[in-house]
């Protein structure tokens, strides 16, 4: 095809891609545009007999490569690592790639190191008129979590006065060195 033409065959690792040359040319200095986009080839390359330029990478990380060309977001299938991706992004010299892919690498570490987050409890036991009053008044990051009825284990005067254990809950996310420590304010009544 006249090296003017829209559409660019590209064979990376064996499998064929085709894109135009505005899209492989979102990134003026990458190796895609330098490859084939540019007036006078600044990049030698071989081509198949096809036609298609001969890129010696693995394709499997290419689609994620050529997709961010083509919409400017970074889409990656669960199954590829994302360091994989970054490896090409840095190959193909596309650096606001390279920048989001290690951006996502970067959160992604962050929130396992975090682990799983915990939870402390308290169960409180009330009478049911003091009910409302603790539920409302729970302060510090407590939240209610369940309400269980003990019976009326109670008499005053004349009435029967009904007692719930109360289940409060916080998360606790202070940790020092891995050793995790509980918070020591008590669910306020």
């Amino acid at each position: 095809p006249p090296a003017a033409s829209k559409w660019v065959r590209l064979n990376v690792g064996g499998t064929y891609f085709v894109s135009t040359r505005q899209t492989l040319c979102r990134e003026p200095k990458s190796f895609l545009c330098r490859l084939c986009c540019q007036d006078g080839p600044e990049l030698g390359s071989d081509k198949d007999e096809t036609g298609a330029y001969l890129i010696d990478r693995d394709p499997t990380y290419f689609g994620p490569i050529l997709n961010y060309l083509r919409h400017g977001k970074l889409i990656i299938n669960k199954e590829l690592a994302e360091e994989g991706v970054l490896e090409e992004a840095e190959f193909y010299n596309i650096a606001s790639l390279v920048r989001l892919v290690k951006e996502r690498i970067r959160d992604n570490e962050n929130r396992t190191s975090q682990g799983p987050v915990k939870h402390v409890y308290r169960v409180l036991q009330c009478q049911e008129e003091e009910l409302t009053q603790m539920v409302s008044t729970m302060s510090d990051g407590w939240k209610f979590e369940q309400l269980i009825s003990i019976g009326s284990s109670y008499n005053y005067g004349n009435e029967d006065q009904a007692e719930f254990l109360c289940v409060v809950s916080r998360e606790l996310n202070n940790s020092t060195n891995g050793i995790v420590k509980e918070p020591s304010e008590k669910a306020k009544v």
